[in-house]
């Protein structure tokens, strides 16, 4: 039975009445051989049937917008780029197919790549790091999470969106006290307290010598005293 989106129900209800869980159909894109056939072989063991294989970019968004899977299982960095061809491909064929399930696999954390892909806010996505492939439950459950409406995320990933956005706010509730140019207006302002602190002190320094001069004559002034009471003294 397919649903309106061309993608089968995760559940069928055969004659006997008795509900089974029917296998997702899955497309998946790997540039590694040997990771590919691994994944294919997990997949398939674990109730999904993988329509389609792929190892480059250019080829995943027609894949993608032709077999309308369940869900997609997609590397983010496939050829000929070896960048973020799979996470375009992934995001391309969402606008075409509203709501398509896809899980993105990457060997690191890669903020970017996973804000862009939640940023639709639509459910169905999933980013997790490749090791969680190696945990056979964990990898097996996040790809069927994806196509029951839910956002399967890395743990990791989710601690370094965390810290990203602890920090921008941080940031911000700094330069919220501060309002714009208040920094640099400040500057000017110490400038001018200051000038005007070594100008006061020169002032007063020059307000000292000139009340000790006019208490305490200087030795020329004394001596000129000096010579004209003697001359003075003469005369008489």
């Amino acid at each position: 039975m397919s649903s309106g989106a061309g993608r089968t129900d995760v559940r069928r209800r055969p004659s006997n009445g008795v509900a089974v869980r029917s296998r997702l159909r899955t497309v998946l894109a790997e540039d590694l051989a040997l990771l590919r056939v691994g994944l294919i072989r997990l997949l398939e063991a674990h109730d999904f049937d993988v329509v389609e294989a792929l190892d480059n970019g250019p080829s995943l968004v027609r894949a993608l917008t032709t077999h309308r899977p369940d869900v997609a299982v997609v590397d983010v960095r496939l050829p000929p780029t070896f960048t973020d061809e799979g996470l375009r491909a992934a995001i391309e064929a969402r606008a075409q197919v509203p709501g398509l399930p896809v899980l993105v696999l990457s060997q690191y954390v890669e903020q970017l790549d996973a804000r862009e892909l939640l940023a639709d806010r639509s459910r169905g996505v999933g980013y997790l790091l490749k090791d969680r492939v190696f945990n056979v439950g964990q990898f097996v459950d996040a790809v069927r999470q994806v196509p029951a409406g839910g956002t399967a995320m890395d743990p990791e990933v989710v601690a370094q969106l965390v810290s990203q956005h602890l920090r921008k706010a941080r940031v911000a509730a700094v330069r919220g006290r501060q309002p714009p140019g208040a920094r640099s207006a400040r500057l000017p302002k110490r400038l001018s307290a200051s000038a005007g602190a070594r100008l006061h002190g020169a002032a007063c320094g020059a307000a000292r010598d000139t009340s000790r001069r006019s208490r305490y004559p200087s030795e020329e002034a004394r001596a000129g005293s000096s010579s004209a009471g003697t001359t003075r003294a003469r005369s008489t």
